[in-house]
């Protein structure tokens, strides 16, 4: 999960000095993978089951690249730059955080459904359910309601678990803090949702603002019971979680929300959807606010990615997109406690 909002990542090696991920930077004993060879042979079983499953709905897979010249702007992500010698000269190029940005070009090209296996990099995400390079498996449905999307990533997971989760259920993201918080988190009034984040997370909220508050509280006390007995699907986010989806209105009183789903099974978040946004000026706007708010939090700037931008102006069309971490479900489907039982290597040992 992306660090809480408006928190600064934490570094790389406080994570894995934290988590024990590591031994001895000058162990002679590293250069072992982190998965048994057994574990790597059922990952490819798992992942050919995956590449059928779109297969045989006509997706075409699709790759694009893990460099480009912009990068995530969203607060909650730190992304990875190098410095490379292009055509132009000696240029900053962005490790993508997700292959969303080229995706939704080729969407835009005309390509029609896709999907991808792709390599993403986040910095400062180390521990028992992240690495700064994982595998994301993201797809586009040019045509899908959220609720088209929500059924086949319900199928696939069906699919590739050996033995299928229980029921899925589908929650309101107000409604789960209103059943085990007792709070609205539209309407409560800031200072009660400090107290309470203060309280759970035990950490000094006083100067923390809503979205923080909220992020905290769904992580710590919420989060963690989802998906015990069944998938669980969690939509209605609040607006200022709608990143690159499209916004609504609650029917209840008219609040404005994200059009977006998270997937949960057994704790740990497996898939984050949209109803993706397609309109440019709105798109540009967010890019722009998202460069405020990093200013604010005295966080790098990062490159707003124009090719997008002029991708969306040219029409991309409407439809439901998500990404599913692939790691995750790998470790769900094998029964392994970490992501690093299930990756070769992972960042410490790379």
């Amino acid at each position: 999960m992306a660090p809480a909002p408006g928190f600064k990542p934490h570094n790389c090696v406080a994570f894995v000095v934290l988590e024990g991920t590591v031994k001895d930077s000058e162990s002679v004993a590293d250069w072992q993978p982190t998965a048994s060879i057994e574990t790597l042979r059922g990952r490819a079983r798992l992942i050919a089951r995956m590449r059928a499953f779109f297969a045989e709905r006509d997706v075409l897979e699709v790759e694009t690249p893990v460099l480009g010249h912009g990068g995530s702007t969203d607060p909650h992500l730190a992304s990875l730059s190098v410095e490379a010698v292009t055509q132009a000269g000696r240029e900053r190029l962005w490790l993508q955080t997700s292959p969303e940005f080229a995706m939704k070009r080729l969407l835009a090209a005309g390509s029609g459904p896709i999907f991808q296996l792709a390599r993403s990099f986040r910095d400062g995400e180390v521990g028992r359910r992240h690495n700064i390079e994982f595998t994301m498996l993201e797809w586009y449905r040019p045509g899908f309601s959220l609720d088209a999307l929500i059924a086949e990533c319900d199928a696939l997971i069906r699919q590739v678990l050996p033995v299928p989760p229980g029921e899925t259920r589908r929650h309101r993201y107000r409604d789960l803090f209103r059943e085990r918080l007792g709070v609205d988190p539209f309407t409560t009034p800031l200072g009660a949702l400090r107290d309470l984040a203060a309280e759970r997370g035990g950490l000094a909220m006083a100067d923390a603002d809503r979205e923080t508050c909220l992020d905290l509280l769904m992580s710590l006390t919420i989060e963690p019971e989802l998906g015990r007995s069944g998938i669980d699907v969690v939509v209605d986010y609040p607006a200022a979680q709608a990143a690159l989806a499209r916004r609504h209105r609650d029917p209840e009183d008219g609040v404005e929300v994200a059009a977006r789903f998270e997937i949960y099974l057994q704790g740990l978040e497996l898939a984050n959807g949209y109803d993706e946004l397609t309109d440019a000026t709105e798109q540009r706007a967010r890019f722009e606010q998202d460069a405020q708010q990093r200013q604010r939090l005295e966080l790098p700037n990062v490159e707003i990615d124009r090719r997008l931008l002029a991708a969306l102006d040219a029409g991309m069309p409407s439809g439901s997109g998500v990404a599913l971490g692939v790691d995750r479900l790998i470790q769900l489907a094998l029964g392994k406690s970490s992501i690093a039982e299930v990756m070769a290597f992972t960042t410490p040992r790379c």
